[in-house]
């Protein structure tokens, strides 16, 4: 169909348009408004500053069309394809573009407040200086997708794909990112003000001068992160893993540190003004102390904090009067012996099957392990319990898989007359990070 037949059917009151061939056609400048173009095909089509508010555009193809200054607003495209299309200055709030193509397309300046875009394909999509306040990308596919100084305030990411992400000078203020593994992104001059970090993975990651004032890092993984100058004020970190992490310079005003793993941090000049420590006393500062006394002071409290109570739902839950494990002083940790149970019926499994039994126990080790921010590589010590020692060659098939056998934990086998439940192996095992 010609472009011109299109707006004649359409100013005569025609709306259904499914199907039609709009390849290459000039649209520039259309009023569409509430056209119904699924399964179209617009690809290499000009539409800059059409109107399509309200249209309804379920699996249509816009892929290499020019769509600057284009009116989406409240328009719906399930599945819509804008893969390496011209989108920049176009008006997309409140649209609705659920499992969208947009990789490679340009949306530079465009706004797309309260926008649903929920596992949609942004991959190496540009949306620097993009507005997507309140846009909700969860399960989003955001690799190496630009925000440069985007505004992403209370957009959801939940489980979002943001490897090689750039954030950079991005507005994350009250954005939930919870479950998203950040290690790979780019948030340089970020500000995650009151974001939503619980159960974020930034191990390792570099967030100098990133602003996380009253954000909620709640068994967040910061282990090795570089922290340095970065503002934590009313932050919760409750449960976080801060093992080996840099704080120098930190501003930790109010912040809640209640069972936060704190083993190496550094924490050079870091301001501990009223902040509640990893034991759940709350630090008062002194006027006339110095900064490096206040260090010392706090770590003081840190080092004397009591041993945490480990536990993950993802390994049986203890059936008697002990912890699945303890984190001495946040250095060593003491995991009980685990059987063939799984977690999710709490029933043993592989009752006459050792191989199996021995990988559901090695499943619920690293479960436990994960949660309080340890791996197999922390593992200094096992102790395998055989119901019988002619299965040892089995078990220590499955077991090897765990370890480099080079650096391999010691470890004791012994064969018992009998074990828990009846199962056929049980191992525990001790950590030190």
């Amino acid at each position: 169909m010609k472009a011109k037949e299109l707006q004649e059917r359409y100013l005569k009151g025609e709306r259904d348009f499914r199907g039609i061939d709009l390849r290459e056609q000039d649209l520039r400048g259309y009023d569409l408004t509430g056209i119904n173009l699924s399964k179209a095909n617009l690809s290499g089509a000009d539409l800059t500053e059409a109107n399509l508010s309200q249209a309804e555009l379920f699996n249509t193809d816009f892929s290499r069309a020019c769509l600057k200054e284009i009116n989406l607003a409240y328009a719906k495209g399930e599945s819509a394809i804008f893969v390496w299309s011209e989108i920049s200055h176009a008006n997309l709030d409140y649209a609705c573009f659920t499992k969208a193509h947009f990789s490679y397309a340009n949306l530079e300046s465009s706004t797309l407040i309260g926008a649903n875009l929920i596992e949609s394909s942004l991959i190496n999509t540009i949306l620097d200086k993009a507005n997507l306040s309140g846009a909700n990308l969860t399960k989003a596919n955001l690799w190496s997708a630009h925000f440069y100084q985007a505004n992403l305030s209370r957009a959801i990411l939940t489980e979002a794909n943001v490897e090689g992400a750039y954030f950079i000078e991005a507005d994350l203020g009250c954005t939930n990112l919870s479950k998203v593994d950040l290690t790979l992104a780019h948030l340089t001059k970020a500000n995650l003000t009151k974001a939503h970090l619980m159960n974020a993975y930034l191990n390792s990651m570099n967030l100098i001068d990133v602003n996380l004032s009253q954000a909620n890092l709640r068994d967040a993984d910061l282990k090795n992160a570089n922290l340095q100058n970065v503002i934590l004020e009313k932050a919760n970190l409750q449960g976080a893993n801060l093992v080996h992490a840099n704080l120098s310079n930190v501003d930790l005003t109010r912040a809640n540190l209640t069972n936060a793993i704190t083993y190496k941090v550094i924490w050079d000049n870091a301001n501990f003004n009223h902040t509640i420590m990893p034991d759940g006393k709350m630090y008062e500062s002194d006027e006339l102390t110095s900064k490096s006394d206040t260090t010392e002071k706090a770590l003081g409290d840190i080092n004397g904090m009591p041993n945490k109570i480990v536990q993950s739902e993802h390994a049986p839950a203890p059936v008697g009067p002990y912890s699945q494990a303890v984190a001495a002083t946040g250095e060593i940790l003491f995991v009980s012996g685990q059987i063939a149970i799984d977690p999710r019926s709490n029933t043993v499994v592989y009752t006459d099957d050792v191989v199996r039994q021995t990988e559901q126990v090695m499943q619920n080790l690293e479960a436990i392990l994960s949660a309080a921010g340890y791996t197999w590589q922390d593992v200094v010590k096992t102790t395998v319990f055989l119901s019988d020692m002619n299965n040892f060659a089995a078990v220590n098939q499955v077991y090897a898989r765990y370890f480099d056998a080079d650096k391999a934990p010691a470890r004791a086998c012994v064969e018992v007359s009998r074990l828990p439940k009846d199962v056929l192996v049980e191992i525990d095992c001790v950590a030190v990070l």
